[in-house]
């Protein structure tokens, strides 16, 4: 008999399997075989199956260097997780759009909020997930960062930990901010960059790790969707992971009160934000274009796959597939520029002025300062002074909609 997991991975790699041949690794001329890590959001409702939602394949992020030429067109990160997420949320926001567009029609997964649940500060948002609704995400690969430091010391040919700076500085650049990628293997349980080659463009985007264990306590909504969504139901119930991409070690250091998030056990704060530590559970099925499934000679894929309900994408360096990298026509469904307008679109339709004016503002960064957003920030800002501790901000939020 299948268990609930692995009923999960099935809906994750039966949905991608679904996809179009050109969504998926290739072999390329010299007869190597490119792999992708894979990540997918389910929602399950109790005696129903699981359905995957989102999913997205991806390895990549932007360059610190063009972070600010990215003027919220160009993705800054496109890891499997991060897409699927933001995938997950550009499906939230379709399903509110078809709320506000038709007040009587009826939505599986999002509901609008009673009178008595809203209030002007704190429980503004209109809508609220279900609360018969449980959320899964399934990873091809152990999230990039603390997460997986022990099973990237073991595929080293010496896995003796690297020497460590004399005095790690903060500075603007990326190997100067005192964030390590894969290296330095004896500092665990710290915040780290995303891994690259040696050679490669330093990125100041934080590890996958570094990201799921922040959505324990903001939920799984961005900023501008948590405007129109409570973010009380939107938290990680399980994260599932190929047992051959499990170190408990590592998992518990990374994402639970025995390790780093240790003095955020039993947190709440206002907005109906808390921490909610996810369960992390295991499948013996592995994805068949993992590093471990593709037979012979290896290579990373440079395609990122989303899909979500109404939305098919194949991106590359961070835009749509065939444009160029920092022109507006490239600009994914996903990206943040797109999300502002789309969220500003359903609060159009639902006419509340608070939220009206929060969309209004100039630049995207004072979006995301707004009063409205304060809970969301004090979060933030809490998590990162008591557990993530290091965690350096990757900029480039100072576009406006219509830059």
């Amino acid at each position: 008999m299948e268990t609930l997991e692995e009923d999960v991975v099935d809906a994750v790699i039966k949905t991608f399997d679904g996809l179009p041949l050109n969504f998926k690794p290739r072999i390329r001329n010299e007869g190597k075989q490119e792999w992708v890590p894979l990540s997918g959001i389910v929602i399950l409702k109790g005696g129903t199956e699981p359905i995957c939602v989102s999913l997205a394949t991806g390895m990549k992020c932007l360059a610190s260097f063009d972070v600010p030429l990215a003027k919220g067109i160009v993705l800054h990160d496109w890891h499997a997780e991060v897409l699927a997420l933001r995938a997950f949320n550009y499906f939230l926001i379709r399903e509110c759009h078809d709320l506000a567009k038709s007040p009587g029609s009826f939505s599986p997964v999002v509901r609008r909020r009673e009178e008595q649940e809203n209030s002007e500060q704190a429980n503004f948002q209109p809508f609220t997930l279900r609360e018969d609704l449980k959320l899964y995400m399934y990873c091809s690969e152990a999230p990039c960062g603390d997460a997986s430091m022990e099973l990237t010391m073991e595929a080293q040919e010496d896995a003796t930990p690297w020497p460590e700076p004399a005095r790690p500085t903060i500075e603007k650049t990326p190997e100067e901010t005192g964030l390590h990628g894969r290296g330095y293997f004896s500092q665990l349980g710290i915040v780290r960059r995303k891994p690259s080659r040696s050679d490669a463009l330093k990125s100041l985007s934080k590890s996958c790790s570094d990201k799921l264990a922040l959505k324990q306590c903001t939920s799984l909504l961005s900023s501008p969707v948590s405007l129109l969504i409570s973010p009380e139901n939107v938290y990680l119930h399980s994260l599932i992971l190929p047992s051959t991409q499990y170190c408990e070690t590592a998992c518990k250091r990374a994402f639970s009160t025995e390790g780093r998030m240790n003095a955020l056990q039993g947190k709440t704060w206002k907005g109906s934000y808390a921490f909610r530590p996810f369960d992390i559970k295991t499948t013996d099925r592995e994805f068949a274009f993992s590093k471990r499934s593709t037979a012979g000679v290896r290579t990373p894929s440079n395609l990122s796959a989303v899909y979500t309900w109404g939305l098919q994408e194949r991106l590359i360096n961070g835009v749509l597939q065939g444009r160029k990298q920092f022109h507006p026509q490239g600009a994914s469904s996903l990206c943040k520029k797109s999300t502002w307008k789309a969220v500003a679109e359903v609060v159009g339709l639902l006419g509340i002025p608070s939220l009206k004016r929060t969309l209004s503002n100039s630049k995207y960064e004072d979006l995301k300062r707004d009063k409205l957003l304060r809970d969301r920030t004090k979060v933030k800002e809490e998590v990162r002074s008591d557990a993530l501790k290091g965690w350096i901000t990757n900029g480039g939020e100072k576009f406006t909609l219509s830059s």
